[in-house]
């Protein structure tokens, strides 16, 4: 039932939001250098990488120097990346990602794979369910790169510290994996969202 709903939702989402999609992708190629999208392998279900889509918010060839972002300290987002980001614009073109099956609406944050391989044995719980565009961790860390923007060593705070938090969040979902618990987490996401 829950992948009725993901595609359901996904397809509306994808025809209703195309006039904004259109707007964004004109403002990401005027704005900086490059494509108007940005594909990153992610770790999904079953410990299988696909190709996560986003739109860009970086200059080309940023992922070269790292691969978090650290809020305002990061002068590798684009002006227009800033709003993006804010707003989880960015992270719409995932509705495709959706549609082809490799992700749900609701669900753990898909990493990519230098991360996943830090976790635990108890931790690749997560990769027994189909990833998401959000989750409890999304909504609790909505400010994520503001925080590791704070933090001496954001790569350590990440893995360290925020990372493990998140997984935690992420087993209240796990446990509780059915139509109830997806509709919380769409409803709470877009809450959130609208007080932001």
């Amino acid at each position: 039932m829950i992948r009725f709903f993901d595609i359901l939702i996904s397809l509306a989402g994808l025809l209703l939001l195309l006039p904004l999609f259109l707007l964004i992708y004109f403002i990401v190629i005027t704005g900086s250098r490059g494509g108007a999208f940005y594909l990153q392998t992610r770790v999904g279900k079953d410990n299988r990488d696909f190709r996560l889509v986003k739109f860009r918010t970086m200059r080309m060839g940023a992922e070269k120097s790292g691969g978090l972002t650290i809020g305002a300290r990061d002068s590798r987002i684009t002006g227009a990346g800033y709003l993006l980001r804010k707003f989880k614009l960015d992270e719409l073109p995932q509705l495709i990602n959706v549609l082809k099956g490799e992700m749900s609406l609701a669900g753990p944050r898909p990493e990519i794979r230098k991360y996943v391989d830090c976790y635990t044995q108890e931790q690749r719980i997560v990769l027994t369910v189909k990833p998401g565009i959000t989750d409890y961790a999304s909504i609790e860390y909505m400010d994520e790169n503001e925080i590791l923007g704070s933090a001496a060593d954001p790569e350590r705070s990440y893995v360290e510290v925020v990372m493990p938090a998140k997984i935690r969040l992420n087993m209240r979902y796990i446990d509780n994996h059915n139509l109830r618990e997806y509709f919380s987490i769409l409803f709470k996401t877009a809450a959130r969202l609208f007080r932001k």
